[in-house]
């Protein structure tokens, strides 16, 4: 295998599984977030063969690759954008029964308050917490300043805990 093939091989193996689960949260279908992961994958590949094979943030550059196709695809498809936490990549805990109800009740429980987010809150604390991106990263990403993203996931943080507060009283 080329140098080329299994330097890509390896940013593939590394990154796959949060570009997947960062488009699976913005578009909840399976088979639409693996065909774009595939296509994330594919121009990448393409930039990375041309003339920008000394790409400074690999993982910032896959998160654009992606934001932009997801962008296309609702524009495409003119329709409403829904996001999903039931794809949650958890450490695997081999959790109980009864951890396995509780669990599942946290996450319908976060799921419904992450849902009553702004789209840009929403992906600012998926892009940090979920992924485990820096802010550093993130503003790479969502092309903010970092200090514009510090605000932002204090500011979603907050959104988010008034979100678990009216779920609470209801």
């Amino acid at each position: 295998m080329s140098n080329l093939r299994k330097e890509f091989s390896n940013i593939y193996d590394k990154h796959v599984s949060q570009i997947y689960r960062f488009i699976y949260l913005k578009v909840s279908s399976n088979d639409i977030a693996e065909d774009l992961t595939s296509e994330v994958f594919l121009r990448a590949f393409e930039a990375f063969r041309g003339k920008k094979r000394d790409i400074e943030n690999v993982s910032a550059f896959l998160y654009q690759i992606a934001r932009n196709l997801v962008v296309d695809h609702y524009r495409d498809k003119a329709q409403a954008q829904f996001v999903s936490t039931d794809y949650v990549i958890l450490k695997d805990q081999r959790p109980g029964v009864e951890e396995k109800a509780a669990l599942g009740s946290d996450l319908e429980v976060v799921k419904s308050a992450m849902a009553g987010l702004k789209d840009e809150y929403r992906e600012i604390l998926v892009l940090h917490y979920l992924d485990d991106l820096s802010v550093k990263e993130v503003a790479k990403i969502v092309d903010k300043s970092e200090d514009a993203v510090r605000v932002t996931i204090h500011r979603a943080l907050q959104a988010l805990k008034e979100q678990f507060s009216v779920k609470k009283e209801v």
